[in-house]
């Protein structure tokens, strides 16, 4: 019920921005309209005439002249300013109250009628603000692979049994900080891309890192029976993975 409030709610507040911003255009600014429909014509004609460069030039042309527009607005400054703060207020509240997702463990899967496949809950999901972590109570492997707004991800193998072969952990994630606890016969590959932010992996720190793709391996990663392959990439945040 709150997520659909919550659905609601985003949906009603861009159906306002939309209209605010209309009336602005209407009502206020003559020029900023004139500019906004020409701006749409040069996109209207420009797709039609792609993928010639005259239609490429016409497409990104009106794109710009939208754009630049309204960011003029200050009906849009005023709404930037209202999702900053709503952003800032969800963070807060996403780390009072930490999001923690428990997988139901059950083997009456749905079966395609073509193919012998099933579909099967994800452990984590994406989510657009917020903090998960992997239960705390033992719970059954499945492969990671999410995108995260702002917030921060924890994620614990020591309460999971792996299977043989590579495991994997992908998070795309926008600003914080990312947790991974290994256990000790684990063997690990570690792929970071990062724009502002440090890692700790293992004993080895990067306090300051800007702009740059890191890539860390155990000893034994390439003959081993389990191992965990670790993918992630920030905006801004940290990357500690350790051992349990």
């Amino acid at each position: 019920m709150l997520n659909m409030k919550k659905s609601d709610l985003i949906s009603w507040g861009l159906l306002i921005a939309c209209v605010l911003l209309l009336l602005e255009a209407v009502l206020i600014g003559e020029g900023i309209l004139f500019a906004l429909l020409f701006g749409a014509a040069l996109m209207f004609f420009g797709r039609k005439r792609l993928p010639r460069r005259s239609g490429k030039v016409m497409f990104w042309v009106g794109v710009f002249i939208t754009v630049m527009n309204i960011l003029s607005m200050y009906t849009f400054k005023l709404l930037l300013v209202a999702v900053v703060i709503y952003v800032i207020y969800e963070f807060y509240q996403s780390k009072q109250n930490p999001v923690i997702i428990k997988p139901h463990v059950d083997d009456q899967h749905t079966f395609s009628p073509h193919e012998d496949i099933y579909r099967k809950e994800p452990l984590l999901k994406n989510i657009l603000i917020g903090t998960q972590q992997t239960p705390e109570h033992v719970y059954e492997w499945s492969d990671i692979n999410i995108q995260c707004g702002p917030g921060d991800s924890i994620i614990d193998l020591s309460q999971t049994i792996l299977p043989k072969g590579e495991a994997v952990i992908m998070i795309r994630g926008f600003i914080g900080n990312i947790t991974i606890q290994i256990p000790y016969e684990v063997e690990t590959a570690v792929s970071h891309s990062v724009l502002l932010g440090n890692t700790q992996i293992f004993d080895q720190p990067e306090p300051k890192v800007f702009n740059q793709t890191l890539f860390f391996r155990t000893k034994g990663y390439g003959e081993a029976e389990k191992k965990v392959k670790i993918v992630t990439s920030l905006i801004a945040g940290s990357l500690e993975v350790k051992r349990v």
